[in-house]
């Protein structure tokens, strides 16, 4: 895929950052992620792809845009076919509350690329480059921690779990606390805390939980271009995610099938871009500077290089006609 793709999409989630910040704090988390997927969409119709969306906001009788198996992009003959996993706004309720971390998000690969990941949940393990083959979701806990350690040259005592703050992930919780790990929990918006096992200045060495499908099949291609390591499995936590399984074609088998990297997002011909909405560890949220302009901080990359780019933008707000339209349509004043 053409290089340049990148610096399009990353304009894709800057439009949809911009857009979906005017939320910040107001309690309105549907009314946030119906902005950023209103414009992720406007954003998209300039870019030159022809692209289907394979993880999106739902199917066709769910979303009205954004849906699984619409059409994006330019759509002319001479652009290239792509899968699109998008995520206009990973973490509404972070926003909603005015809480760290809430990032709008594409991940990009040729036609056929991206696992079809149905809406349940998935367990997912995720380290950094250092790791690599470490890892392995059919052993404990423990196993996984301690082989981790090894290849980090790191205590146990040293080492920093990275789990969502929820009950169903006591069966992590408490082995590490027992092996002396340190451990920190996030409330929502798993993306960027797997991809913070892959810098070292965030001190994550390992995520593990169990959190959304979708997410972590953008999670894997962010990981594949960092150098990463990732498996997953399928989790469908109630019948009806394991009913919602066998309607997209999948048996008890692949629902079981422990998932490498490979699985998740194949080949190097890959694209991330994601852009801050709110203040978070990785990349700065969106800033008000005064004079209708607006900072963002975003990060893009590409597995066929292992470039990672950080890029921050001073966007004039009103001299874009997306963003005249959408700030208009969705301003809160």
């Amino acid at each position: 895929m053409d290089r340049n793709l990148a610096l399009e999409l990353v304009r894709v989630t800057e439009t949809a950052a911009l857009v979906s910040s005017q939320f910040m704090g107001r309690g309105d988390k549907n009314g946030a992620d119906g902005a950023a997927v209103e414009a992720m969409r406007r954003a998209f119709e300039t870019v030159r792809i022809k692209g289907e969306v394979v993880i999106g906001e739902g199917e066709l009788d769910e979303a009205p845009m954004l849906y699984i198996g619409e059409v994006v992009g330019l759509q002319t003959e001479d652009c290239m076919e792509v899968d699109i996993a998008v995520d206009p706004l990973d973490g509404t309720t972070l926003i909603a509350k005015g809480l760290p971390n809430a990032i709008s998000v594409i991940a990009v690969g040729k036609k056929g690329s991206l696992l079809h990941a149905p809406d349940t949940y998935m367990k997912k393990i995720v380290v950094g480059p250092k790791a690599k083959g470490c890892i392995d979701l059919d052993k404990s806990v423990e196993e996984n921690i301690l082989s981790v350690a090894k290849a980090l040259g790191k205590k146990t005592t040293q080492m920093t779990i990275m789990t969502q703050d929820r009950e169903r992930h006591d069966y992590i919780i408490e082995p590490a606390r027992k092996l002396g790990c340190q451990i920190r929990m996030f409330g929502d918006g798993d993306i960027e805390a797997g991809i913070a096992t892959c810098f070292e200045e965030t001190g994550v060495d390992i995520l593990m939980g169990i959190g959304g499908g979708p997410e972590g099949v953008i999670t894997a291609v962010a990981i594949k271009s960092m150098g990463g390591d990732m498996q997953a499995q399928i989790f469908p936590m109630s019948e009806q995610e394991r009913n919602r399984c066998h309607e997209m074609g999948l048996s008890d088998a692949d629902i079981n099938k422990k998932l490498t990297l490979e699985d998740l997002a194949k080949g190097d011909d890959l694209f991330f871009a994601a852009t801050g909405i709110t203040e978070g560890n990785l990349l700065k949220g969106v800033i008000n500077i005064g004079d209708n302009k607006a900072k963002t901080e975003s990060i893009i990359m590409r597995s066929k290089t292992g470039t990672i780019r950080f890029i921050n933008a001073i966007h004039n707000l009103d001299k874009n006609e997306i963003l005249v339209d959408l700030m208009k349509k969705y301003n809160k004043e």
